[in-house]
């Protein structure tokens, strides 16, 4: 092959073009300025409307997609715009954090750790000040659930991958994980061949004969296990492409045109009993597809699909991309079908459309917003739609492309032959000069300087240029012969690159894709557009894991690694705790202080929770009944402030355990007439758990206080006879708030009511409940802790 003269950048100003005169070059910018407008006010129209009907706004964006209580009795929410907020216990909003551009979907919360899952796939793990510890890309498609199990936290992809990693990642063990793994690579690692033929045609906005499909894909699909296919002007027109435009905008795609081409090629490829089609994506007149031969089906999967468009305002899909990603043995593989701008002069717009597909294209699972509806997508997933690649690809600005282990490109690029005229062309062509031709080319050109498909390869073009042919005109004399005359070219092309920094080195699983060109030719013979379909077929090497294998191999580090053995013991490793009494003895609406000391010596932090683990009402006929409970399982009378949190080493916290009187006859067991209560019932019993752990491990010391409590009877007289009242027609709600009621006088125990008209005085502690959210409306039955007052109004003002 002829080397490449340095032909840097192609001289505008020398390319030959045909002069016209100032009233045809006024006329002819007036009315592709009209077609224009045109186009993108009817695809804005419909836009429109199809954003009123779907009520979406900018708030969307900040929707709240997960919630987690943390170790420390923090709040943290996650939005569909990324953005963390951390709130207090009573529901104040104190910090937002922003560590990653995608859609938060979920939150885990152990220790001193917080696990952030997001929809492009990354995995984020934050201390409880907020700070990021950590990031990866544990995904290829949305992180939709996370969870503990024993010492380990799994994630859950929207494809159905799980993948799990310990409670301390990152930490010592993953680089010892990752040194013993790395030795004992060779025993899980397989090596998978297989072909790949990929197609390209501009149809011209035609259909074609059974004969002529065969005559392209038949005699090549015979080794092959995987067929992908792209096709040009499927179907043109302003209005048609305005209408695809709005379509898009809607999640609507496809046409009865692009549908009478897959079931042609499907027919021509035996579809159904040799092979099955997974996936399509259709863009105004760009179509893509790929079929899969049945023998390959169970290894290829999680089929995503993108689109791009380049045409008018970068939103008509005229010209652009449409892409399909699967992953085929584990290894990512990514087939983008292409339009780029046509005419000679355009090398500098051709080379902005490669660059604006790669760098914006952005695979999705469904192109169709009501499958994800279907498949119970959030509703952040769906706003990924139409969305700028920088910000949804897993790393800052990495094109999804650019993650893929094999990326393959065809279609017309409409790259053409420069400084050469027609007939000289055509000389070269009849008399197979293809040689001194590629020094001509202007993609060859393009690519040598950088500007284009950078660090990707083609195979030596051998067969004559596929553009512009007279339809129905077979053989090499069926090259343009209109007025334009424009020069033969070869537009339609196949460019590749795999997972390798040069094509010398081997397949491993460092470099997992391998892959070599075994035909590139086209068919000439085929006339039934003014393009001829070129196809190319690879030879294709995969290094994947035997992940059985892998799993047992690494069982076995963790059962035999004594560093990893030794580190996994500090982590089970808990604090000394103590907890300053084990009795507590409550009545009358007291309050006691029970403080838990964290004795550790090795600054270690400890966390902590507190649960009701058995509640017990015994009367004096010894029998017992269930109360109400509240959350963390406390009865309605008990309030334990705080319920969890985090203590340092040498430090303490104290946990205030406060008895609250009885608001209504539903907190006294239905076992019991509230006109007895006073009479039959003597206390109340309950054993609470302080579960205390590490933050490197699940395992818990568990610590029991037992706790009894005693009910003024004066207190519980009165309840009763305000439900009487109640009973025979009474509207007012005695509350414990400060009330007047006529002529009656309330005395209860242990408080001093003295103010005129019955004014009910509290006492400090009393005051400071109210004060901290604790206070019960007027006329309702149930009263609603500071939490769900607070946190609801500030969340909702949030959202």
């Amino acid at each position: 092959m002829s080397s490449v003269p340095d032909h840097t950048v192609e001289d505008e100003s020398n390319v030959k073009s045909v002069s016209k005169s100032k009233k045809e070059k006024s006329q002819g910018g007036n009315f592709f300025q009209r077609s224009r407008n045109a186009i993108m006010g009817a695809a804005g129209a419909v836009r429109r409307v199809a954003t009123k009907g779907s009520g979406a706004s900018s708030e969307d964006s900040r929707k709240t997609e997960a919630l987690v209580l943390s170790s420390d009795g923090m709040i943290w929410s996650g939005c569909s715009n990324g953005l963390l907020v951390q709130w207090d216990g009573n529901g104040n909003r104190l910090q937002d954090f922003h560590h990653h551009p995608c859609a938060v979907l979920c939150l885990c919360a152990h220790g001193s750790r917080i696990w952030v899952g997001y929809i492009s796939g990354m995995v984020q793990v934050l201390d409880l000040e907020g700070n990021l510890v950590a990031n990866w890309v544990a995904h290829t498609d949305p992180v939709i659930k996370m969870a503990i199990g024993g010492d380990y936290v799994f994630s859950l992809a929207n494809h159905g991958g799980i993948r799990g990693w310990t409670l301390a990642t990152p930490g010592p063990i993953d680089h010892i994980l990752q040194s013993e793994r790395a030795q004992k690579r060779h025993l899980y690692t397989r090596q998978e061949n297989f072909k790949i033929l990929v197609g390209t045609w501009n149809v011209a906005e035609g259909k074609t004969s059974q004969e002529a499909l065969a005559t392209w894909l038949s005699s090549a699909i015979l080794d092959v296990e995987i067929v992908v296919i792209g096709l040009q002007e499927v179907e043109m027109g302003a209005g048609f492409l305005a209408m695809s435009a709005a379509k898009e905008t809607v999640g609507l795609e496809g046409t009865s045109s692009g549908q009478w081409w897959l079931d042609a090629i499907g027919k021509t490829l035996d579809e159904g009993s040799s092979f099955e089609r997974v996936g399509s994506r259709q863009l105004a007149g760009l179509l893509i597809a790929i079929w899969v031969r049945k023998t390959l089906r169970v290894h290829v999967g999680d089929l995503d699909v993108a689109a791009v468009a380049c045409g008018l305002g970068r939103a008509i899909g005229n010209k652009g991309g449409v892409g399909l990603r699967l992953r085929v043995f584990d290894r990512i593989m990514c087939f983008v079908n292409c339009h780029f701008a046509a005419h000679l002069e355009a090398v500098n717009r051709r080379n902005a459309d490669f660059d604006h597909i790669y760098r914006t294209m952005a695979f999705t699972r469904s192109s169709n917003l009501l499958d994800n509806v279907t498949a119970g997508v959030s509703s952040a997933a769906q706003m990924l739609r139409g969305t700028d690649a920088a910000a949804i690809s897993p790393g800052k600005g990495k094109p999804d492309l650019a993650e893929a282990d094999m990326v393959i490109f065809c279609g017309d690029l409409n790259y053409r032959l420069f400084g050469i005229s027609y007939d000289e062309a055509r000389d070269f062509v009849s008399q197979r000069c293809f040689d001194w031709l590629r020094e001509k080319d202007q993609l060859r050109a393009e690519m040598k300087a950088g500007k284009v498909f950078q660090g990707m390869r083609e195979a030596i073009i051998k067969f004559p240029p596929t553009y512009k042919f007279d339809k129905g005109k077979p053989g090499l004399g069926g090259y343009d012969s209109g007025e334009k005359k424009r020069i033969p070219a070869w537009c339609d092309r196949v460019l590749y690159r795999d997972s390798r920094a040069a094509p010398s080195m081997p397949c491993s699983l460092g470099s997992p894709v391998a892959a070599s060109i075994l035909q590139y030719d086209a068919c000439m013979e085929v006339t039934d557009s003014d393009h001829k379909p070129v196809r190319c077929k690879f030879s294709v090497e995969v290094s994947r894991v035997d992940r059985s294998v892998r799993r047992q191999e690494f069982g076995k580090i963790f059962q035999y690694n004594d560093k990893i053995r030794s580190i996994l013991e500090e982590l089970y490793y808990i604090p000394e705790v103590a907890v300053s009494t084990s009795q507590i003895f409550l009545q009358n609406q007291e309050t006691f202080s029970l403080i838990i000391t964290n004795r550790s010596t090795r600054q270690d932090n400890v966390f902590f929770q507190i649960t009701c683990q058995y509640q017990s009402t015994v009367n004096k006929n010894k029998q017992t009944s269930g109360c109400p409970r509240d959350s963390f399982c406390f009865p309605r009378w008990l309030k334990v402030t705080p319920a969890a949190g985090m203590i340092k080493s040498g430090e303490d916290e104290e946990i205030l355990v406060h008895q609250e009187e009885f608001h209504n006859s539903e907190d006294i067991p239905d076992v019991i007439s509230p006109r007895k209560w006073s009479e039959e019932t003597r206390e109340e019993k309950v054993i609470l758990m302080i579960n205390v752990k590490s933050s490197g491990s699940t395992k818990v010391r568990t610590h029991h206080v037992h706790l009894s409590c005693r009910f003024s009877t004066d207190a519980v007289c009165m309840l009763s006879r305000n439900s009487s009242t109640r009973n025979e027609g009474s509207s007012h709600h005695r509350s414990n708030s400060s009330r007047r009621n006529e002529g009656s006088t309330y005395q209860r125990s242990n408080s001093s009511i003295r103010n005129e008209g019955s004014s009910h005085h509290r006492s400090a502690l009393q005051q400071e409940s109210v004060s901290n959210g604790s206070r019960r409306n007027e006329g309702s039955s149930h009263p609603r802790s500071s939490l769900q007052q607070d946190s609801t109004s500030d969340m909702n003002k949030y959202k």
